[in-house]
């Protein structure tokens, strides 16, 4: 609770563009009291709770308490239908799942940090930074969100519901899931999953989010929530750095006119999906508005496959349509089985296999 408290203190300081200095000042606390409530290690006392709270224009009870449980106000209310409120449930009892396990095995995520007030394009080269990776393409991008906090689970989703992603963040487990449909293309996949990434680092108090498949067409973005267009452009700068990208074309392709082929070999290099590549390449002006609507209407994979021939798929990529477990799942799961935590049964039920065939692993 206490680490809760000053989360939301320095998320609200931030976007009010202050320092803890100024927010010491005008409330008359030390600046040390401040900056140890932001990182949770002083617990404030109601009347200094007090103090902030009306300075940042907050009821105390917003500090305190959570808003109402997240999967609830997720699944709430008239606006969706039973068939979406099904997938949500198992959504919700995959997140159980997952916390359970690490709380058996005591591998619990640590949260990448909350950012307020920063541009999407220099949050993305912020968290490039944070993470070390430099301007080289991601080659497991599933992994490397875990391994900042957000959980992902993988689940087909009918093309009636219309849902690419959800996001959700549980302030008393101060643990973030993403829900990414696996019936998307393998790299729409990981744009999806990209775009939540950004919801977590920027709006995981701000409620859950699902995020409709129209918010990846720029045509339409425009018509949701300017967090919506924001997680966007983070989602591309951070998966395809522009200056990267432009060193990479003018070293090795030496033009600014490019071809089909030109694209699907850059595509192919940085291993994302051609709507994410087109609108970074329209947007470092290295294909114009005409070539990027044309680009729109191509059967690319047959094109790609045309010219470079197919390439060997990976189970995880080739499984579309299916629910995909994390490599860090079945770590934890593996690791509690040992741990003796869980049954083999359970075990065998968390991975969506046989017990038999579990068993026939070579665990220790």
């Amino acid at each position: 609770m206490v680490r809760i408290v000053g989360t939301k203190i320095r998320k609200l300081r931030e976007e009010m563009g202050l320092t803890q200095e100024d927010l010491a000042k005008s409330v008359g606390l030390s600046s040390e009291f401040i900056s140890l409530l932001e990182l949770g290690r002083r617990s404030p006392s109601l009347e200094s709770l007090s103090r902030i709270a009306k300075f940042l224009d907050k009821e105390i009870s917003f500090f305190i308490l959570e808003k109402t449980e997240s999967f609830d106000s997720l699944i709430q209310g008239d606006k969706l239908d039973a068939k979406t409120k099904r997938l949500l449930r198992k959504f919700r009892s995959d997140c159980e799942d997952y916390l359970q396990i690490e709380e058996m095995t005591g591998r619990q995520s640590d949260l990448a940090p909350l950012y307020a007030n920063v541009i999407a394009e220099k949050l993305a080269e912020q968290e490039r930074n944070r993470l070390d990776l430099g301007n080289d393409p991601i080659p497991n991008v599933f992994s490397l969100l875990e391994l900042s906090g957000l959980h992902i689970i993988r689940r087909p989703i009918h093309e009636d519901i219309h849902i690419a992603g959800v996001f959700l963040f549980l302030e008393h487990k101060q643990a973030a899931f993403a829900l990414i449909n696996s019936n998307q293309p393998f790299h729409q996949q990981i744009l999806t999953a990209t775009h939540e990434y950004a919801h977590y680092l920027k709006d995981r108090y701000d409620g859950p989010i699902i995020d409709n498949p129209d918010i990846f067409i720029e045509d339409y973005i425009t018509l949701y929530h300017g967090r919506e267009k924001y997680a966007q452009t983070f989602a591309l700068h951070f998966l395809l750095p522009p200056e990267k990208l432009k060193d990479f074309i003018d070293k090795d392709l030496r033009s600014k006119h490019l071809g089909v082929d030109d694209i699907l070999y850059i595509r192919r290099h940085y291993d994302v999906s051609l709507l994410a590549l087109i609108q970074m390449l329209k947007k470092i002006e290295y294909i114009s508005l005409s070539q990027f609507k044309e680009c729109q209407k191509w059967d690319w994979e047959q094109y790609e496959t045309a010219l470079f021939g197919s390439r060997k798929i990976s189970a995880p990529q080739k499984a579309r349509g299916h629910s995909l477990l994390s490599a860090r799942f079945v770590s934890l799961v593996s690791d509690a089985y040992r741990l003796k935590k869980i049954s083999a049964e359970k075990a065998a039920h968390l991975l969506r296999i046989s017990k038999e065939k579990f068993l026939s692993f070579p665990l220790r």
